[in-house]
């Protein structure tokens, strides 16, 4: 019997409504990318932002997953209940003199990338802020390839906790991404711009690097991102093996179309034949049109 493999992976939906086809192709693609290694693939709701989450998505996102095969691996991980390692992650960057806080707000900010330190009027509500160096982050990325940004000039001094309590995305991924052991990150290329500071946090720390590879985004007719603040179209379990089968054509693998049948068959093939070469350098393409608005 061959040795477990390192790998690690994951797929990370925020709880702001139902999945999507959109959704549906970063979940699949990861799903594949760590399942045609004999790897591992988890599942964390990044529910960070109660405001902006519908109370019920989360056992909704969990019971499509289920449904559509996606089975994941270990206890499903929810950010809401790490506050405790959030804030010992922020107290590390702080004592290490990498993280400083600021009283200023959006509007002051605005702009212009923030540097350094604050000189907004005092306030009792302060966010926390990441002290950016100078340069430029620059990794190989498995499908979009060579890929740089200067984040001190495009992002400057980034948040870590907002002013209104709320942890930052950056900092709550990280955290947990290292505390899971995630090796390998397959996402949307919308995320990309994400790599640079989650890289800063991960160095900051004297953490692994994992790898990426980020996959285009699937467009509605009007150039738009599929997606739920653009109103997409819920997934629905009515045509599971069907959905499945135009979401790999979608992933540019070409299913044998008598497998169209069995979502369960559909899945074995794909683990066996994942070629995510077929996507590379390609950033964006249409959706189907039966998953447009």
């Amino acid at each position: 019997m061959s040795a477990p493999s390192p790998y690690i992976g994951r797929f990370a939906p925020s709880p702001t409504g139902p999945l999507h086809f959109g959704s549906l192709l970063a979940a699949l693609a990861s799903y594949l990318d760590a399942r045609a290694v004999q790897g591992r693939w988890l599942v964390r709701i990044e529910d960070l932002d109660p405001p902006r989450e519908d109370p019920t998505a989360a056992a909704q996102i969990l019971q499509i997953l289920d449904a559509y095969g996606l089975h994941w691996d270990g206890e499903v991980r929810y950010q809401s209940l790490r506050n405790e390692a959030y804030q010992q992650f922020l107290d590390e960057l702080i004592q290490a003199g990498l993280a400083f806080p600021c009283q200023c707000s959006r509007k002051q900010l605005a702009g212009l990338p923030h540097r350094g330190n604050c000189h907004c009027s005092a306030s009792t509500d302060i966010a926390w802020r990441f002290l950016c160096p100078d340069g430029r982050y620059c990794f190989d990325d498995r499908l979009q390839g060579h890929w740089c940004e200067d984040y001190a000039a495009a992002i400057g001094d980034f948040v870590l906790k907002r002013r209104d309590g709320p942890w930052s995305y950056q900092l709550a991924v990280v955290c947990d991404d290292i505390d899971q052991g995630v090796t390998h990150i397959v996402r949307g290329i919308d995320l990309i711009d994400s790599t640079a500071r989650q890289a800063l946090l991960y160095q900051a720390v004297g953490a692994a690097l994992p790898g990426y590879a980020h996959i285009p985004v699937a467009l509605e007719s009007n150039g738009q991102k599929l997606s739920k603040q653009n109103l997409a179209r819920a997934l629905n379990t009515e045509d599971i093996a069907g959905t499945l089968f135009t979401a790999l054509q979608w992933l540019r693998q070409q299913p044998p179309a008598e497998l169209r049948g069995s979502h369960t068959e559909l899945l074995r093939w794909a683990v066996q034949h994942w070629q995510p070469q077929a996507l590379h350098g390609m950033q964006a393409l249409p959706a189907p049109a039966g998953f447009q608005r």
